[in-house]
C-alpha cells in the first residue's frame, strides 16, 4: 500500500526528518508532506479539495472533466483545486495529460505546536 502522511511540524523538525533519512540512505516507507501551521495545512487541503482526493484514490489517471464528473462540479472549480493539489504535491500529472492521485491512503498527523 502506498500511503501519504501529512503532517503539522516546524520547518528545523522537517529539515531534520530529511537529514536523518539522508545520512542513513533508507527510503522512507511513505510520502510525506509537511506543512509549517495547521492553518496552512487546511488552507491547502480544503474540503473541496478533500473530496476531490477521495474521489480519485485508486482510479488511476484521470482527465480533469472526469475528476470533475466525479465530484459533480464545474471543470473551472476542479480545474483550480486541481493545480492547487498539484503544486502542493498531493497529485500528479501523467505523460499523457491526466492527472492521478498515487496514493491508497492517507494519514493526518496533526499536533499542537507550542505557543
Amino acid at each position: 500500500m502506498k500511503k501519504l502522511i501529512l503532517d503539522v511540524c516546524a520547518p528545523g523538525d522537517a529539515i531534520d526528518q530529511v537529514a536523518r533519512v539522508w545520512k542513513t540512505g533508507k527510503r522512507q516507507k511513505s510520502a510525506r508532506i509537511s506543512f509549517a501551521t495547521p492553518e496552512l495545512l487546511w488552507k491547502v487541503l480544503t474540503a473541496r479539495r478533500w473530496e476531490l482526493l477521495k474521489a480519485l484514490g485508486g482510479i488511476g489517471p484521470v482527465s480533469i472533466c472526469e475528476a470533475a464528473r466525479r465530484v459533480e462540479r464545474d471543470v473551472r472549480g476542479v480545474r483550480r483545486d486541481i493545480a492547487a493539489l498539484l503544486s502542493a504535491g498531493f497529485l500528479e500529472r501523467t505523460e499523457s495529460g491526466t492527472i492521478e492521485f498515487p496514493y491508497d491512503a492517507i494519514k493526518v498527523k496533526y499536533f499542537v505546536l507550542p505557543a
